[in-house]
């Protein structure tokens, strides 16, 4: 029964919601019973299951008894088919013998694929989602407009569409209960971060303000003191500031950015390098600041990233070796990176970098939020944040925004 082998060239479907349907149907047990029925109960050598939309005629699952060739992910030209008119026009086509119906002896469909009977009836969801078709062919005339088949082939569409809606209701609650999951497993470790980061400087600043009682004859231990509170509230306001834009990078559309025209990028970025030396006088940190002409920014924002960058570096760097910055420009782009020596990040956690809380060493140093609050700036931005890490390289943290006017 070699005729009934298309003429047309068959190619896989590599469209991930073509497989997804795929495989939503292959988890439906019954469907290859029910195909097995159909062929043993009309007599048709070949029957599917297929996924029809305005471009695609994509086989989900198939009865073969004819060696028409067609497995699962294969693909038949859409207007070669029947199936393209019942989406058409929403209505089954059964032939009993296609060479002698006044209807369908003139079609290209028989012709095509050399078929004398054959049956297509939609497959719809509640919704009324079209999903595809209940198909099925042979080379010879059988009995395919009796009531009780089309009845059987209309059931067995029913079912089948019935169990895609439960599949998909069961995909959406395991999706649900996986957020939420994940939902309270990151409330947990932000309350505990949170509150570990929290309590130091809380009782430094409460230890001060003890001093300040003890020592208010003593203008030195009063200095001492209160430089202890300012540094300590000033890292608290930092915490707080990174739970900020987290909460707007988890809960909105992305950290907020106000886009102004300026000229001082560069001028600003040197800025941030000069307060990052002050703070680390032991260490050296080598700039190559080129950002001239016009760009459009939230320069503020981009301030915090490169100072965030700048102090994971510092912190992860070899203290030994100078930590680096370059900023310039490539064509529409702003490029700024941050390199440092030392332990390189391991390959199969580099992409786990700009996570929140991800921290590269067990060691507790703030929320752990720095790096991926950069990578939602950049995202701002319409750019992206890269990283880099091997022992003879370094780690680089490579910021590419598209803000050049």
């Amino acid at each position: 029964m070699n005729a009934l082998s298309p003429s047309l060239a068959m190619r896989n479907v590599a469209a991930s919601t073509i497989e997804q349907d795929i495989a939503a149907i292959a988890r439906i047990e019954a469907v290859p019973r029910l195909l097995k029925v159909l062929c043993e109960t009309t007599g048709m050598g070949f029957a599917a299951v297929a996924r029809v939309t305005d471009e695609k005629w994509v086989a989900c699952a198939v009865e073969d008894r004819v060696s028409f060739g067609l497995m699962p992910g294969g693909e038949l030209p859409l207007a070669s088919t029947l199936c393209h008119d019942v989406r058409s026009t929403n209505q089954a086509i059964f032939i009993d013998h296609a060479s002698q119906d006044p209807v369908f002896c003139t079609h290209h469909t028989p012709r095509i694929y050399q078929i004398e009977s054959y049956a297509s009836v939609p497959i719809k969801l509640a919704d009324g989602e079209y999903f595809g078709n209940l198909c099925a062919i042979d080379a010879q005339p059988h009995k395919m407009r009796e009531p009780k088949v089309m009845d059987m082939f209309e059931l067995f569409a029913q079912l089948i569409a019935l169990q895609l809606e439960s599949d998909r209701r069961h995909a959406r609650t395991e999706s649900l209960l996986m957020n939420e999951r994940e939902a309270g497993e990151l409330r947990e470790q932000f309350i505990a971060v949170l509150g570990h980061d929290l309590r130091n400087p809380l009782a430094a600043i409460a230890m001060g303000a003890v001093l300040l009682k003890r020592k208010a004859g003593d203008p030195a231990a009063v200095v001492t003191a209160a430089q202890r509170i300012e540094r300590s509230a000033r890292r608290m306001s930092g915490l707080i500031n990174d739970v900020l834009d987290f909460a707007r990078g988890r809960l909105g559309s992305g950290i907020g950015v106000e886009l102004e025209e300026t000229t001082t990028l560069g001028l600003s970025l040197e800025g941030v390098t000069a307060e990052l030396r002050e703070a680390h006088p032991e260490r050296a940190i080598v700039a190559d600041i080129a950002v001239d002409g016009p760009v459009r920014c939230d320069l503020e924002r981009i301030q915090q990233l490169l100072s965030n960058l700048l102090a994971n570096a510092l912190s992860h760097g070899l203290e030994s070796a100078p930590v680096g910055v370059r900023a310039f420009l490539d064509g529409a782009d702003v490029v700024i990176e941050v390199r440092n020596d030392g332990e390189p990040i391991p390959a199969d956690r580099i992409d786990r970098v700009f996570e929140p809380f991800w921290r590269r060493t067990a060691a507790r140093e703030g929320l752990g939020l720095g790096l991926y609050i950069c990578s939602q700036i950049a995202r701002s931005h319409g750019g992206r944040l890269t990283a880099t890490s091997s022992a003879e390289r370094g780690t680089t943290f490579t910021a590419r925004l598209p803000i050049r006017l």
